[in-house]
């Protein structure tokens, strides 16, 4: 059986104290692990600070956050009706060597999500982003 967590979300960084807190309850009531817990906001502090930061050109929008829990995979979607973006091909990859001075900005945030995630997708619909991502590490 599958449980759904549903956040309209403001473009603002205050927003992502109540993603936290919403992730741990559902967490919780879905008898995931803290390490799940841990990596579900992880993932979604990187993904919606993208969303946030670099979606739009102005003042406050809003985009969603669904979480389906199901006993043996979690899937994560944020749609959002800011500029288009693909992370997963739009992204510079990263740079893993050299000291962190010597590193360009970027790339980093969605190499961590594909590390931590399993599946994702993207794709632009009817003028809206939608990126889902998907984990079966359910520990």
């Amino acid at each position: 059986m599958s449980a759904t967590l549903s956040l309209k979300v403001e473009t603002s960084h205050d927003e992502l104290d109540r993603i936290t807190a919403a992730v741990e309850d559902f967490g919780e009531q879905e008898s995931w692990s803290p390490a799940l817990i841990f990596r579900v906001n992880l993932v979604l502090e990187e993904l919606g600070l993208n969303v946030m930061d670099y979606g739009y050109d102005d003042g406050l929008h809003e985009f969603e956050i669904v979480l389906t829990s199901n006993p043996d995979a979690l899937t994560i979607e944020i749609i959002d009706d800011g500029r288009p973006f693909d992370p997963l091909s739009d992204t510079p990859p990263p740079v893993l060597e050299g000291s962190i001075e010597e590193r360009p900005v970027g790339g980093l945030g969605v190499h961590l999500v594909r590390e931590l995630m399993d599946e994702l997708h993207y794709r632009r619909e009817q003028g809206r982003n939608h990126l889902t991502l998907v984990t079966r590490k359910m520990e």
